[in-house]
C-alpha cells in the first residue's frame, strides 16, 4: 500500500544543516512550526486588497507535491482563489505553459533552449524560481537481497545506457557475482525533467537511455512497479521513496567517492552527487501582472521553506529564498543556464545571482 505521510523530522534534519552552515532557523524567511499540528505559515497581503480568480499550476511530478502543499496552505487564507496543480511531466508543463495555457509551470530542471524558443514565439516571458532541493532516489524491490546496500554510477550506466537496450537484461550482466534474474526497469516518462537530469547525469546526454523500460510521469506507478517484483530497479525524487520507504530499498550510489545515501545533510551538501539537484517553478510575466498570482507566489517564497520538508525534499538556504523574491518582485526574467558553466546545484544558481544573472 502506498502511503503519504508528513516529513516532519526531515525538515528538522534540514534546519539542523543549514544551522551548522551558519544559518539560524531565525535566518529565514518562514517562522518557525509553532506546534506538532505544522507550521505557522507566514501571511501575505494582496496588492490591490480581495482577491479571486483561478491560477493554472502544470508541470513536474517531483515539484507537484510543493506546489500542492503551498496551494492548499494558500486557500486556506485566499478561499476566494482555485489553484489546481496538474502533473504532465516538466516538458508537458513547459508545453502548456509557453502556449498560455497555464500561468506557473512546475519543473525539475532548467528550460530547454528550445522550450524558450517557444516561449519567445507565444510572447511568453518567464521569471525562474528554486524552490527546494531534491535528491533522484535509485530503488529496488525490498527482497533484492543480491545487490548489497549500493550501485555504482558505472553500473547504472550499465543498465540505463541506449547499447544496453535488448543487451543488458539479467543482474548477473550488471555486477559478476550477481544472480541470473531477469531485470524490470521502472523510470519516469520522456516529459519528465528527471528523466532528462537523470539521463544526462548517468549517460552523459539528456534522453540518452535504453527505451525497453516501463516509463510513467505518475512516481506511484513506478513505485507499484518496483514494489511488485523482486527483479525490479527504478529512479525517482527522494520524496516518493521516503513516502514508500516501508516497501522499497534505495540504494546507496557510489559516484567515485564511494557510497552514499540519499540523506537530507548529503544531498544540501552535494555529496550525493551526482544526483541531487535544484528543482523550480517558472511564472509567466503575463500571469505575473494579475494581483493573485502576485500574492501566490510570494506566498510560496515565503513560506517554502516550512513546506518543503513535510513532502519530502530539502529548503534551500534562506538567502536565495530572499533573492528568488527579488527577482519575482523585478519580473527579472530568463534562465541562468544560459550562462556558461552554470549547473543545478544551489551553489552555482546563488553564484550566478550574485554575480548578477
Amino acid at each position: 500500500m502506498l502511503r503519504a505521510a508528513g516529513f516532519g523530522s526531515l525538515a528538522a534534519a534540514a534546519a539542523a544543516v543549514l544551522a551548522a552552515c551558519g544559518e539560524s532557523p531565525a535566518d529565514t524567511q518562514a517562522e518557525a512550526p509553532a506546534s506538532a499540528a505544522g507550521p505557522t505559515m507566514v501571511q501575505v497581503t494582496p496588492p490591490d486588497g480581495p482577491i479571486s480568480g483561478t491560477i493554472l499550476v502544470d508541470g513536474s511530478s517531483t515539484v507537484g507535491p510543493i506546489s500542492q502543499a503551498v496551494a492548499e496552505e494558500f486557500q486556506k487564507q485566499f478561499s476566494d482563489v482555485r489553484v489546481p496543480v496538474g502533473v504532465s511531466g516538466t516538458g508537458g508543463g513547459f508545453k502548456k505553459f509557453c502556449a498560455e495555457e497555464t500561468d506557473i509551470s512546475d519543473a525539475s530542471r532548467f528550460i530547454k533552449s528550445g522550450e524558450a524558443a517557444v516561449c519567445d514565439e507565444h510572447g511568453i516571458g518567464y521569471i525562474e524560481l528554486p524552490v527546494a532541493i531534491d535528491g533522484i532516489a535509485v530503488v529496488v524491490n525490498q527482497q533484492n537481497d543480491w545487490i548489497g546496500d549500493s550501485i555504482t554510477t558505472d553500473e547504472l550506466r550499465k543498465l540505463w545506457a541506449p547499447e544496453s537496450e535488448g543487451q543488458v537484461m539479467n543482474w548477473s550482466q550488471v555486477r559478476e557475482g550477481l544472480p541470473n534474474e531477469p531485470l524490470l526497469l521502472y523510470g519516469p516518462g520522456t516529459d519528465s525533467g528527471t528523466y532528462d537530469y537523470f539521463t544526462k547525469a548517468i549517460n552523459g546526454e539528456e534522453g540518452a537511455s535504453r527505451g525497453d523500460f516501463t516509463p510513467s510521469e505518475d512516481d506511484n506507478v513506478l513505485v507499484q512497479g518496483v514494489s511488485g517484483d523482486a527483479g525490479a530497479v527504478g529512479f525517482f525524487g527522494i520524496a516518493y521513496y521516503e513516502q514508500n520507504a516501508e516497501v522499497l530499498k534505495a540504494l546507496q550510489v557510489d559516484g567515485g567517492a564511494g557510497p552514499v545515501f540519499p540523506t537530507t545533510e548529503n544531498i544540501l551538501s552535494g555529496k550525493y552527487a551526482p544526483l541531487s539537484r535544484v528543482i523550480f517553478i517558472y511564472v509567466s510575466t503575463v500571469a505575473a501582472e494579475r494581483p493573485e498570482v502576485q500574492t501566490f507566489v510570494e506566498f510560496y517564497l515565503k513560506n517554502a521553506a516550512n513546506l518543503v520538508g513535510d513532502v519530502g525534499y530539502v529548503p534551500l538556504p534562506a538567502e536565495m529564498y530572499d533573492l528568488a523574491l527579488q527577482r519575482f518582485t523585478t519580473r527579472k526574467t530568463g534562465t541562468v543556464s544560459a550562462l556558461d558553466g552554470v549547473t543545478d546545484t544551489p551553489n552555482s544558481v546563488l553564484q550566478a545571482w550574485k554575480a548578477g544573472a
